[in-house]
């Protein structure tokens, strides 16, 4: 069971996705890790609240009452409000924006209207106009494996980590256990996922799913699972392939064909 809601792409270059749900019973549910950052609205009771969000590096259990409704904003990696990096938001270290009045709310002293699911867009291009929300453009060339000239290890890795808040590694490891989760809802066999996701072997599937999404792939494909997962299974930053390396417990990456340890590559 997964919970119900609406997904519509966006135009705006630094936006990922824009999604919508409403609670008609209160449902606890699993949330899966978030590579991205992302701003949340939510109205229950006649209250209405933004929260900017940073990513979570594992999967953990939240819970939303009867009658809420939100809405959030999915960020492009490397995408995040100035005041309040990824690093300092990570793992549920949310700030929620204070309220100006039952339609406004305070962002750098001045009240501003809370979006709504149409309108984000438009809300999302006057932050990137005000300069409140920025982007981290090395952060694009790391996840596509591109070079970058003049510039040392140590401060690609530092300013993908300030502007991602997770390390390089974690955000594959990500990404790459959410495309396997969609695949196995889509029907997929186990052992044909762990060839297409690029695992190591079953165990290595299993344990990275319970990690990063919360259940085990057996646990996925059951119609008895009532413990409903997060509808954002289906955000899948990277457009993971057959040739991507895999990656053991150890953090070292493994060539399937010859066992050797390359560098990360897509």
């Amino acid at each position: 069971m997964h919970l119900i809601c609406e997904e519509r792409p966006s135009d705006s270059p630094v936006v990922e996705s824009i999604w919508r749900s409403h609670m008609d019973e209160n449902t606890a549910f699993t949330s899966m890790a978030e590579s991205h950052s992302s701003l949340v609205v939510a109205r229950y009771n006649g209250v209405v609240s933004l929260t900017v969000r940073g990513p979570e590096s594992r999967a953990t259990q939240a819970y939303a009452p009867a009658g809420m409704e939100t809405f959030g904003v999915i960020f492009k990696p490397g995408v995040f409000f100035a005041d309040w990096t990824p690093i300092t938001t990570a793992n549920r270290n949310d700030v929620t924006l204070p309220g100006a009045s039952d339609n406004t709310f305070w962002l750098k002293g001045a009240a501003w209207q809370f979006p709504d699911f149409d309108n984000a867009d438009v809300f999302v291009s006057r932050l990137v106009r005000a300069g409140l929300l920025v982007k981290e453009p090395m952060v694009d060339k790391v996840l596509s494996g591109r070079m970058i000239p003049d510039t040392s290890l140590r401060t690609v890795q530092r300013r993908f980590l300030q502007a991602t808040g997770l390390i390089q590694n974690v955000v594959r490891q990500i990404d790459r256990a959410r495309f396997a989760t969609l695949l196995l809802i889509q029907g997929m066999s186990i052992l044909d996922t762990v060839y297409r996701a690029g695992y190591y072997d079953q165990p290595h599937l299993t344990r990275s799913l319970k990690n990063y999404i919360g259940f085990t792939p057996a646990q996925l494909i059951s119609t008895e699972r009532t413990r409903p997962l997060s509808f954002l299974y289906k955000n899948v930053p990277l457009h993971l392939d057959d040739t991507v390396a895999i990656v053991d417990e150890g953090n070292q990456p493994w060539d399937r064909e010859s066992s050797k340890k390359p560098v990360i590559s897509r």
